[in-house]
């Protein structure tokens, strides 16, 4: 796909341009209505809306650093059974990954909806995001702030005050979406650069009538390098202090030694789906006589129970599909920081598969065909 317009931004405020954007997309394109990260009437924070008047949007805000949620499960809700409508959603590149992942799991649908992805600098933490956003007068005030330095060549301390799993994200481009806002690399005074990727997405970009845009590409290419160079070293160090933490049972156990069983990680995971957790079945309800059993025979036993096996089966059913958004970090109570463990399992558990969740939609989860001659070393062959 090549059709490509420009966003015309003035004095540097990408979010004017983008909310203009998005309001003529809206306006021009059939959408009923839009899912997008929007101001709250009610106090200085940022959450995912479901907009159907154009008007609204002037309180649209994607490129704020807040990250309460990952939008993929709000997508699922509004498509997984037919609407008769039209929609478009604008999502952060692991919230697009995690919704693919949903698609492939039949939780949620693709068709009738246009994805508009936007290149994503990171995010701050829940608690992070209100101490800066209570910094600055308005939400906007903050963003364009944030901005300025995190779309800047050399993020600095913007950069490192991000989540850990933005600063060790390997996909911050959001190519799984059907229309993508180029912010790496642009030059704010020859505007910003809207993309088709698929067929729908340049349906959408033809009807808007906007001029073209102007080609960013080797700044672009460079912006993009810089980031990943970073992030892959990041990554590096993070991967390893999480192998030297988990090598053992004990290791393991001490990494998670401040869980309570809140099972807020489960809540916050875009792709655990499952609508009865074995977790919240009788299998967990343990009759009074087993604690007294355990610890009689042990001499005590930690309360509550069954807290390090809760995190091994979410590894076992999760790790092939997890994206890396941090949400669980973000969901506990005790700073945990699961998504490292998390990744770091992912990575080598994907690995093994030749697989990376949400970045091919045709790709079939692990484990869920049949290849003819796979893993012909572990069965044998004829």
């Amino acid at each position: 796909m090549t059709q490509a317009i420009r966003i015309d931004i003035d004095n540097e405020d990408r979010l004017s341009g983008i909310r203009s954007f998005l309001a003529t997309v809206m306006d021009k394109s059939g959408i009923e209505a839009m899912l997008v990260s929007t101001r709250l009437a009610v106090k200085n924070r940022i959450m995912p809306t479901l907009v159907s008047d154009p008007a609204r949007l002037a309180d649209a805000d994607p490129l704020s650093p807040a990250f309460p949620v990952n939008g993929a499960q709000q997508l699922a809700k509004l498509t997984r059974l037919p609407t008769g409508g039209k929609m478009a959603a604008v999502l952060r590149p692991c919230e697009i990954r995690a919704f693919n992942e949903l698609v492939k799991l039949n939780q949620g649908k693709r068709d009738d909806l246009v994805i508009v992805g936007i290149d994503c600098p990171g995010a701050l933490s829940n608690s992070a995001f209100r101490a800066f956003a209570d910094r600055h007068e308005t939400t906007d005030a903050a963003t364009n702030s944030y901005c300025a330095v995190a779309f800047s060549a050399n993020p600095g301390d913007e950069a490192s005050s991000l989540t850990a799993a933005c600063r060790a994200c390997a996909h911050p481009i959001p190519d799984g979406a059907d229309i993508v806002v180029e912010i790496f690399g642009a030059d704010p005074a020859n505007g910003l650069t809207a993309r088709a990727h698929t067929q729908p997405g340049e349906a959408v970009l033809t009807g808007l009538d906007l001029p073209p845009a102007e080609s960013s590409a080797p700044q672009r290419k460079t912006a993009i390098g810089t980031i990943l160079d970073q992030r892959k070293q990041y990554r590096e160090q993070m991967f390893a202090s999480v192998a030297d933490a988990t090598g053992s049972i004990r290791g393991l156990s001490t990494y998670l030694a401040d869980c309570v069983n809140c099972y807020n990680c489960r809540a916050a995971c875009p792709v655990c789906y499952c609508t009865t957790c074995v977790f919240t079945t009788d299998t967990f309800r343990h009759e009074p006589f087993q604690y007294l059993q355990w610890a009689r025979r042990k001499g005590s036993v930690k309360m509550p129970t069954d807290t390090l096996f809760f995190h091994l089966t979410r590894m076992a059913h999760m790790s092939t599909a997890c994206v890396g958004c941090g949400q669980c970090t973000n969901a506990c109570p005790n700073d945990i920081p699961l998504s490292d463990l998390f990744s770091f399992v992912a990575h080598h558990t994907q690995g093994a598969f030749g697989y990376r969740a949400g970045l091919d939609l045709s790709q079939q989860p692990p484990m869920s065909a049949f290849e003819e001659e796979e893993y012909s070393e572990v069965v044998g062959l004829d």
